[in-house]
């Protein structure tokens, strides 16, 4: 379906009903209101009124809730949420090379927010769509860096930005080897994408982590994961070494 990409205030929609709420918006969603109203996990939080102030290809929310603070007493807040849906993020990696697959490309809220160029080394990365995750990756690896991945290892789940964004992202990782390559990458050309490949020496990638280079947060939590399984795997080594046992460490 084509995206409408007008956002709509809630002052636009009075008297003829509320795109995304009881009104199809550009997604032909409604019911976009309903986002947390039945959540009862929380007995010290008490919702009173959402509302659907912009109905983009994203939905941006403003919550009104009693949250009842440690001392007991009941305060109103506002909170504003936007929610792209879940994601998935993927470190490809070649022990045998000691390299890690990542991509370039234009990424312009951090370019207005003070990147030099917005041209961003990351993870590659999507929403999951309809799809679990390893499915998501796997078509992520493919689109983006026409690579074929070994056995997809999840790692863990990550709200990455829990104060304003709804998104929980799943971390994961993936053997592969340089036979895997089944084509260019750079990701899907109708959807805007124009990604480079970036095959670097973990050791490189570290130390661009360390000196700004590499200065996306789920890329850098994947990286500092690799970091410390090749530490764990360079120690058990050396212990399997000094015992004269001929056993190969394994990734646990």
């Amino acid at each position: 379906m084509t995206q409408d990409p007008r956002p709509v205030a809630a002052s636009e929609l009075s008297g003829r009903g509320r795109r995304g709420v009881d009104v199809p918006d550009g997604r032909g969603r409604t019911g976009l209101d309903s986002a947390g109203r039945g959540l009862a996990g929380n007995p010290g939080v008490v919702f009173r009124d959402v509302e659907v102030t912009s109905d983009g290809w994203h939905v941006l929310r403003r919550t009104t809730f009693d949250l009842r603070r440690r001392d007991g007493t009941w305060e109103t807040q506002q909170r504003e949420t936007y929610d792209r849906g879940d994601g998935a993020t993927l470190l490809p990696y070649d022990d045998e090379r000691g390299t890690v697959l990542l991509t370039r490309q234009f990424r312009y809220p951090a370019y207005a927010n003070g990147h030099p160029d917005g041209m961003l080394l990351e993870a590659a990365a999507g929403l999951l769509d309809a799809d679990d995750p390893e499915t998501a990756v796997r078509r992520e690896a493919s689109e983006e860096l026409g690579v074929e991945l070994g056995e997809v290892e999840h790692l863990f789940d990550l709200f990455m930005s829990p104060g304003s964004v709804t998104e929980r992202v799943h971390f994961c990782a993936a053997p592969y080897t340089p036979s895997a390559r089944t084509g260019d990458g750079g990701g899907v050309v109708e959807e805007g994408e124009d990604i480079e490949v970036v095959e670097l020496a973990l050791t490189d990638a570290l130390q661009m982590c360390r000196d700004g280079r590499i200065c996306d947060g789920k890329t850098v939590v994947l990286l500092q994961w690799a970091a410390q399984q090749h530490h764990e795997g360079a120690g058990q080594r050396r212990t399997s070494a000094r015992s004269g046992s001929s056993g190969v460490a394994r990734r646990s």
